[in-house]
């Protein structure tokens, strides 16, 4: 299973939002994760479509995952994906029409994902994964930082898994070396590790680690 390791944007030191960007890109790691919080979907406000044309000017072949955390993303496609986004993540708890929306992520030129949340069920998802290459299953509440990963969201994963054996499953939340082996091991091949690589000196040789870790479980 392919797997691959991307450091979320939120946890750099945000003083230094450029140098950090490039930091997270020589470290060896296969894209960059962009949050992108409204302060209504999810108590807290982070970035617009400005940071992401940050992230396509300081590291143009950086891959740009960006996940809106929004109570209306349909309102911000256009915009994000002008922006440079390459995956557009929206959730399912969202305020729009899912069947409408993520084939206008891939007409706008950008690769459809959806996103659930702890306490939604896994099969919320189910009736969109024909229109989806990703689903990103959160591990923890959305909304900020360091969290500790919810174990009870694994038998979603491996559902899923079972579920649609090829498409991308992601997690994100709490991620370090022994919640990758745990979520890897459920069945999912994208992680989005904050706190756990921004939080390193030396963000190279923890991507490796962590790779080496989960691909012990493949």
């Amino acid at each position: 299973m392919d797997i691959q390791i991307l450091p979320s944007l939120l946890a750099a030191d945000h003083g230094m939002l450029a140098a950090e960007i490039s930091r997270a890109f020589r470290s060896g790691a296969d894209a960059l994760h962009i949050d992108v919080m409204d302060a209504h979907f999810v108590p807290n406000l982070s970035y617009g479509p400005d940071v992401v044309s940050l992230c396509r000017r300081v590291e143009p072949s950086f891959y740009r995952h960006v996940h809106l955390m929004m109570t209306r993303p349909d309102l911000y496609l256009k915009v994000f994906a002008d922006a440079g986004a390459q995956t557009i993540q929206i959730h399912v708890e969202a305020d729009c029409d899912l069947h409408v929306e993520l084939p206008r992520i891939r007409e706008l030129g950008a690769r459809p994902a959806i996103v659930l949340n702890p306490e939604t069920p896994i099969e919320a998802v189910f009736p969109y994964l024909a229109m989806c290459d990703e689903v990103l299953v959160m591990t923890v509440h959305p909304g900020y930082g360091g969290q500790t990963f919810v174990t009870d969201c694994l038998p979603k994963i491996a559902a899923l898994r079972a579920r649609a054996p090829r498409i991308d499953i992601m997690v994100d939340g709490g991620i370090n070396a022994s919640t990758a082996l745990d979520a890897v091991r459920a069945g999912a091949n994208r992680l989005v590790a904050g706190s756990f690589l921004f939080g390193q000196a030396d963000m190279a040789s923890a991507v490796s680690s962590l790779r080496a870790v989960c691909a012990s479980a493949c």
